[in-house]
């Protein structure tokens, strides 16, 4: 049983490492809480659910815009340096989005603004503390590391918007967002006190993908997207991520599916949103036979096989029950679609943790940064991208065909990338190759 528990060997190798996940675990329920405060507040104010779907907006640009130059940034400075700044911004950007709750300012342009101001910081921070674990860690343990990193989130995704819905509704907006700014301390004490992290060998400068000396900017950030042209195995776990979500990201269907498929309305959508994170969770936590993995590619190439055809399944389920908009919950379509859920959100998290191994193993020093710059790019669009293909498809064929040909169409793109790029196929941890 131990050796198919979550591997906690970083937790115990590591103090620095210790702190800093205990401190991000903390932090990150925080910072669901606000982000479901924040909806909540807009919804309030606007009574319109167009307004809410605008954070998403003002979330995104910032994120993609300057996901890349951040991390030009973390190529070129202290890492540490730079995440404690970028971690004091976030900081008090939240302080500021409870002091307009807590002085009733009532206004939807400002949190917009504090939105956008929050996710450009986030873009610098994430790929700061993402370059960071590599240098506390030997690479061996970097799946381990990247499996608890996924339990932490996904506990935060399942209760964090829970715990900040029922907090708004006892104590109001304001205590929510105070909630955050106290938890996210614990965030800034761990980064506080890390070691100095400069990137390995440039002396505070940045190196461009020959290994010279180049400056911050533009060609930085060009210099890191040729790198990674170059670099096969690398550049795959991109591919294979953006296909998955762009191909198959059902989180635009599940509302649809509670009130015209399966009933229950938002109850019923609410358990599919769980079944999905509680998926991540098992797999996390039952993840220490597969965090040993040498063949790093295939598992991933399984795993996103076992993505596409679960949701796949998801929308088998929905296409068998009809859409009968049904005046009660059907549950063993309920059940059913969300067993189908769980094993996608599980087989998500596995292919999270060993394309962000391979990311932090294979790249060497002075391009990590930038390379986390181009993953959290990738992460943050390919699903919005995903909704909205998914979303085309479902206004062309419905829900549940669309559930079910983005998944078959996710499995067939993938086995293709792999026949293209065998050398992905092949990859092997104990001689990382980018």
């Amino acid at each position: 049983m131990r050796q198919l528990l979550a591997d906690t060997t970083p937790l115990k190798v590591s103090p620095d490492y210790r702190r800093l996940w205990l401190g991000l675990s903390i932090s990150n329920i925080g910072t669901q809480v606000t982000i479901v405060a924040v909806g909540l507040q807009v919804y309030a104010l606007t009574g319109s659910t167009l307004a809410v779907g605008l954070l998403g907006l003002f979330s995104l640009v910032p994120l993609v815009a300057l996901g890349l130059y951040g991390g030009a940034l973390v190529d070129h400075y202290d890492r540490r340096t730079v995440s404690l700044l970028s971690s004091l911004v976030l900081w008090v950007v939240v302080a500021g989005i409870a002091a307009q709750a807590w002085f009733g300012l009532e206004s939807v342009p400002l949190l917009y603004g504090l939105v956008a101001v929050q996710s450009a910081a986030f873009a610098i921070n994430n790929p700061a503390r993402s370059a960071i674990i590599p240098r506390l860690l030997p690479k061996e343990l970097m799946p381990a590391a990247n499996a608890l990193a996924t339990l932490s989130m996904n506990v935060a995704l399942t209760g964090g918007p829970l715990f900040g819905a029922l907090l708004v509704a006892q104590l109001g907006y304001a205590w929510a967002y105070t909630l955050d700014m106290v938890l996210f301390l614990a965030a800034l004490w761990a980064v506080f006190r890390l070691p100095p992290v400069p990137p390995e060998g440039t002396e505070g400068a940045v190196l461009n993908s020959r290994g010279r000396v180049g400056a911050v900017g533009l060609r930085s950030v060009l210099d890191g997207l040729r790198y990674l042209a170059t670099q096969p195995n690398v550049r795959t776990t991109f591919l294979v991520d953006i296909c998955a979500m762009v191909l198959s990201f059902p989180r635009v269907l599940w509302p649809a599916a509670g009130v015209i498929y399966l009933g229950g309305g938002e109850t019923t959508t609410g358990v599919l949103a769980a079944a999905f994170a509680i998926g991540g969770i098992l797999a996390s936590v039952f993840s220490g036979g597969l965090t040993r993995m040498r063949k790093q590619g295939q598992v991933i190439v399984w795993a996103i096989t076992a993505w596409g055809l679960s949701i796949a399944a998801f929308g088998l389920v929905l296409v068998l029950v009809g859409r009968d908009s049904p005046d009660g919950a059907v549950v063993g379509a309920v059940i059913a679609a969300g067993i189908a859920l769980a094993f996608a959100g599980g087989s998500d998290s596995i292919s999270s943790v060993f394309r962000q191994s391979i990311l932090q193993t294979a790249t060497p020093d002075h391009m990590r940064g930038r390379l986390q710059g181009v993953f959290i790019v990738v992460v943050a669009g390919g699903p919005r991208l995903g909704e909205m293909v998914l979303g085309a498809e479902a206004t062309w064929f419905g829900e549940g065909w669309a559930a079910v040909v983005g998944g078959l169409t996710c499995v067939v793109l993938l086995w293709l990338i792999v026949r293209l790029t065998p050398r992905f196929w092949r990859y092997d941890s104990r001689h990382p190759e980018p």
